[in-house]
């Protein structure tokens, strides 16, 4: 795989412009979203998605139930919609609007009975009609979801799966007849389209062998034409995972490895054929890197100047890199826009994270962009509540 670096212009210093954090959820209880990966707001701008908890202190139970709801911005109040005991503190229950209809419909993971399913809730009427799987991730259009065993990711992964029902493979290492499924939104017919036996047997290597195998972080492209999706394992005796980063096709088919060496952590997709990741490379380390779907190409994003992992995501007009920092040693997180054509980074805040929020149950601040790219919204718990906030970025986007 042949490495290059940007062509972007020179770096600029990091320039500090901290814009004020408005508190967008109120109290006393406390208010998430989840993930980086989607947005709260609704078509109008009006409404914003959040989960209502009483507690931050602890990792859920399985009686333990989060409030799914949205704050009306006009009006300043929260509304409380339904509740699910399909929920973790880092991704929420994978609520989001609906892509077919983004101005009433939503989704989120429910608990039934002795499995996980998905809920399809009109937000105006109250309409409910359920689907027979979860959903990890939904495409653009709001037609395709991809789903996972929620279970085997809260015993691999604590924090982002959910617990309540067993693992029914907990006592195999990649079973062949469990892994990504693909669901249709609208019939809720859903298939296996990659199992972990397949993908444990893709491009193999000795550390593979007599582990268990699991699935996160999956994200459609910004045409539905590909996924992606991390492969992870833990080789037997040591503590710290591997991770590799594949795409396919919609039916499974095409499977392509494009990051291969031990580590990958947050990514997103900048089109439908590039992926910036943050990411290993023999030859560079660990850094930001640009990967081109089914091709050997990778390119070195933000040299020096986008130091660490964070939560990315390209603006909706593809021009900016929203990005977070985890906590440094004065316990304090950075919430930071970057413009890959100028190099330049601009630090727009600094919020406290409270040390004894840390591993499962921690708040990151996994920012997230409005549909027009105007503003960002972050969790946040640098007020002693867990709360979501608003940030205006508009003066600084318009110049492009």
């Amino acid at each position: 795989m042949a490495l290059a670096h940007s062509s972007a212009s020179a770096a600029r210093a990091p320039r500090r412009r901290f814009l004020p954090a408005r508190r967008a959820t109120p109290g006393p209880k406390h208010h998430f979203f989840g993930y980086y990966d989607k947005t709260p707001w609704d078509a109008t701008g009006r409404y914003l998605l959040a989960l209502e908890v009483s507690f931050i202190d602890r990792p859920p139970r399985p009686e333990d139930a989060v409030t799914v709801g949205m704050v009306d911005l006009a009006q300043q109040r929260f509304i409380p919609l339904a509740q699910t005991t399909a929920w973790c503190w880092q991704q929420g229950t994978m609520l989001q609007w609906l892509g077919s209809a983004p101005d009433r419909l939503i989704v989120y993971n429910s608990r039934e009975g002795d499995r996980y399913i998905s809920v399809v809730h009109d937000v105006h009427s109250g309409a409910r009609r359920t689907l027979p799987r979860p959903i990890y991730a939904l495409s653009r259009d709001g037609r395709w979801a991809l789903s996972i065993n929620f279970a085997r990711l809260a015993d691999t992964r604590p924090g982002y799966g959910y617990v309540g029902l067993p693992d029914p493979w907990a006592d195999q290492f990649a079973p062949d007849d469990d892994g990504i499924w693909l669901m249709d939104m609208e019939s809720g017919n859903c298939r296996l389209i990659i199992s972990y036996a397949q993908v444990a047997n893709f491009r193999p290597d000795p550390t593979m062998e007599q582990t268990k195998h699991w699935f996160n972080h999956l994200e459609w492209n910004t045409d539905g034409s590909r996924f992606s999706f991390l492969h992870r394992w833990r080789p037997r005796g040591e503590r710290r995972w591997k991770t590799r980063l594949l795409t396919a096709n919609p039916d499974g088919s095409e499977l392509f490895c494009l990051a291969a060496h031990d580590m990958v952590s947050h990514y997103d997709w900048r089109d439908a054929e590039h992926i910036l990741a943050w990411a290993r490379h023999p030859k560079a380390g660990d850094r930001y890197y640009l990967f081109r779907d089914r091709a050997a190409e990778v390119q070195v994003v933000a040299e020096g100047v986008l130091t660490v992992d964070g939560h990315c995501s390209y603006s909706p007009d593809r021009t900016w890199i929203l990005t977070d920092t985890y906590p440094d040693r004065e316990h304090m997180r950075t919430l930071i826009l970057y413009h890959p054509a100028r190099n330049q980074r601009i630090d727009i805040g600094r919020f406290f994270s409270p040390p004894q929020l840390s591993g499962e149950i921690r708040c990151d601040l996994h920012p997230r962009w409005n549909r027009d790219g105007t503003q960002v919204c972050i969790d946040s718990a640098h007020e002693g509540e867990r709360q979501m906030y608003i940030i205006d970025v508009s003066e600084i986007v318009a110049g492009g």
